[in-house]
């Protein structure tokens, strides 16, 4: 497939006149004011797993994920459909056809956000994107990382991104330091044939590098996530918090820009059902429990780990790898 792709093609589908306005895009998705093999979110003692959500038209996201991320279906019913890579299933879907959509001031879903493996698998995934004229909503150089942010077609938030090499991160007391920057268009795309498409699926080494959610407050979210689920804080800033495990920039994200004040959600709403966090070590997996356990957490035993609710409902699983 040929296709011209210019640096006005790309700002056409993000709706945006300049770079500028692409970054202030990509900083309402990310919340901070614009100027402001397994990659190495997967190499932590903690990392993203998968991620499951309610949807409304089963056939419509599934196509979606598959077409425009270029995930492979791996099971399909009428009722549920399982997205992944040749490292293992991403996405689950589960069809809620009656559902109302949850309200964008609700708790829940922000973004999943999909990391690829180099600069090169976003610049392909980008020319792929553009080929088939998928509609953006920013992007971002975020110092730690690069960042094109889209909807799903019920509105889910999805972030496609690539990591800078660690070695790059500026770390302070603590807290790593990320921006909102002009995406560098022209460098990412030096890196691929812009004329031809050749993004056919995702690469055996796309993982969701993290997730962020809506939450009603932020005291009692790093309350949750780091003081009973264990994951490091690495920044807090602007209504949003950052945490992780491994001195990774970020594996989980949190804001109340929309939220704040949310009480609990609604199950029979669409939206995000539960994600997981994966570790390799059985006696982390274990100090997990019991740190939950010790919590006062309601806690349900899986086959493979456990799974505990957040203060609003949303239900993180910790499981073996």
């Amino acid at each position: 497939m040929t296709i011209d792709l210019t640096r006005r093609t790309l700002l056409h589908l993000a709706g945006a006149a300049s770079l500028a306005a692409a970054a202030s895009g990509a900083a309402r998705a990310e919340g901070h004011p614009a100027g402001a093999g397994p990659t190495y979110a997967s190499r932590t003692p903690m990392r993203v797993g998968m991620v499951t959500l309610r949807v409304k038209n089963l056939d419509v996201v599934a196509d979606y994920y598959r077409d425009v991320i270029g995930l492979a279906v791996m099971e399909r019913s009428a009722t549920a459909a399982k997205l992944g890579t040749g490292g293992g299933v991403l996405l689950a879907l589960e069809a809620r056809p009656e559902a109302t959509a949850e309200a964008r001031d609700a708790a829940g879903l922000y973004h999943t956000a999909f990391l690829m493996p180099t600069r090169k698998d976003l610049a392909r995934w980008l020319v792929h994107a553009a080929s088939h004229r998928v509609r953006l909503t920013g992007f971002a150089d975020h110092l730690v990382s690069e960042s094109v942010y889209l909807d799903d077609p019920e509105g889910n938030g999805i972030e496609v991104y690539a990591d800078r090499d660690p070695s790059q991160w500026q770390w302070s007391e603590g807290s790593v330091k990320m921006a909102t920057d002009e995406l560098d268009i022209p460098g990412l795309l030096s890196l691929t044939n812009t004329r031809v498409a050749d993004y056919a699926k995702a690469p055996d080494g796309l993982r969701i590098g993290h997730m962020h959610l809506r939450v009603g407050d932020l005291t009692e979210a790093e309350r949750f996530y780091h003081g009973t689920i264990g994951l490091d804080p690495t920044r807090r800033r602007n209504g949003a918090a950052f945490l992780s495990s491994g001195r990774y920039h970020h594996h989980l994200g949190m804001n109340v820009w929309q939220s704040q004040g949310a009480g609990q959600r609604d199950d029979q709403t669409t939206g995000l059902a539960w994600f997981s966090l994966v570790m390799e070590k059985q006696e982390l997996l274990a100090a997990q429990e019991e740190r939950l356990r010790k919590g006062g957490m309601r806690v349900t035993a899986l086959a493979n780990g456990v799974e505990a609710v957040d203060p609003w409902g949303t239900r993180v699983r910790l499981l073996r790898a």
